[in-house]
């Protein structure tokens, strides 16, 4: 939970709403325990913010949007890229995209960046492949 580093050196925060629950409560429940630990206006003194901001930390948490929940297994099932051509590669190379599904039942998904063909094959990723939509050899891998 937390922070968490990203590739292009940018900090992004993951799960706020449930941490700012977390530290509010604790804040909250420190303050508390101060406040009867330690007698008189110096465990006041101390407990008092304490318990102001977690109190404010829990309005902030409570006031914020659910968080996006991840795919269900069904979104999962059916997913499929996008049909879209994709631009020419490096010196008007023809760019393709496979993907390949990490569960079981392994499948391999492949666009052709030509005519923005989709094609599902079993298994993972063939050898050899042309695309049927343009007839066109996207890779030949050599054994």
């Amino acid at each position: 939970m937390g922070l968490q580093s990203s590739t292009d050196g940018w900090v992004k925060l993951q799960h706020l709403r449930t941490n700012l629950f977390i530290a509010s409560w604790t804040l909250i429940l420190l303050a508390a325990g101060i406040s009867v630990g330690i007698s008189g206006s110096g465990g006041l003194a101390v407990a008092a913010p304490l318990g102001i901001v977690g109190s404010i930390m829990l309005v902030w948490a409570i006031s914020m949007k659910e968080e996006p929940q991840g795919l269900t297994e069904e979104e999962i099932t059916n997913w499929a890229p996008e049909a879209d051509p994709l631009p020419p590669g490096a010196g008007g190379s023809v760019m393709y995209r496979v993907d390949t599904t990490l569960d079981e039942p392994i499948r391999t998904s492949i666009l052709c960046g030509s005519c923005g063909h989709v094609e599902w094959v079993e298994g993972k990723k063939p050898v050899a492949y042309t695309c049927i939509g343009c007839d066109l050899q996207l890779w030949e891998e050599e054994e």
